[in-house]
């Protein structure tokens, strides 16, 4: 397993886009990346509950970031801890779902849970699709989308300040392409964070508990299911979460019972 090393590998970019407001926000950013590296120190010394207890007051303190969470998970699966070790490999997972480190340490843990349920085969293209979307992080995909267009916006000045016909003509086509270019990061943007409103995950930490056909402690339980196991969250009542497994099985558990990713 990989010890990620920064918070974000685009931070230079966002630093010079956001200069303006980096007077604002250096000092928690000095005190985060302080805290991430005794964590790092500590989980390389095998101190791995002291560790998650530095991550842990990284997020405490309301950062978010998908190296805290990946590192995070890391030291959760050191101590045996698979539930939380899966919980927080999911949270960056979803900050950053092309990352893949965070993709192969999912797998490995999830190799540590009981359940294993095959999904339901799914048509290419909708794969394909919701590969694309979740190529880069919402954070990548926003800095493109900025550089893409600070590009533009100078392929247009040089078009119109320019004497030269061929550089005026070489401006503008490449503005219009790279402005196609900003637009469709835009809009892949907007498909991701669409895409993780309206999945919501969970994961089981129960250790094995029934789950039942109705939100109703006296219905039918309709299967078991252990803790680490991920599943999708379709709503909630009263205390109780609708869920479902890859496979397509429904039922009720308590909301007690897991952890939203």
């Amino acid at each position: 397993m990989k010890l990620k090393i920064s918070f974000n590998s685009l931070r230079l970019f966002q630093y010079l886009i956001l200069l303006i407001i980096l007077p604002l926000v250096s000092t928690a950013e000095d005190g985060a990346d302080s805290i991430f590296k005794k964590g790092n120190e500590q989980f390389a010394k095998r101190k791995y509950e002291e560790a998650v207890s530095s991550y842990q007051k990284i997020l405490n303190s309301g950062y978010r970031s998908a190296a805290v969470y990946f590192n995070l998970g890391n030291a959760y699966y050191r101590t045996g801890d698979i539930p939380s070790a899966l919980l927080y490999y999911e949270k960056a997972h979803k900050l950053d779902p092309g990352d893949e480190d965070i993709k192969m340490n999912i797998q490995i843990a999830n190799l540590k849970t009981v359940d294993k349920t095959d999904p339901v085969p799914e048509f290419f293209l909708f794969r394909w699709w919701r590969g694309l979307i979740l190529l880069l992080s919402l954070n990548t995909l926003a800095v493109l989308s900025i550089v893409f267009l600070l590009f533009t916006s100078l392929s247009f000045v040089t078009y119109l300040f320019t004497q030269s016909v061929a550089v005026k003509k070489a401006s503008f086509y490449t503005g219009i392409v790279l402005f196609v270019f900003s637009i469709t990061i835009l809009f892949l943007q907007n498909r991701q964070a669409h895409y993780f409103n309206i999945h919501h995950e969970a994961i089981i930490f129960s250790g094995s508990g029934t789950v039942k056909s109705e939100p109703d402690p006296s219905s039918k339980g309709v299967f078991v299911i252990h803790s680490g196991t991920k599943v999708g969250v379709d709503k909630k009542d009263d205390g109780w979460m609708k869920i479902k497994l890859p496979n397509g099985n429904t039922g009720w558990i308590r909301e007690t019972d897991a952890k939203e990713i």
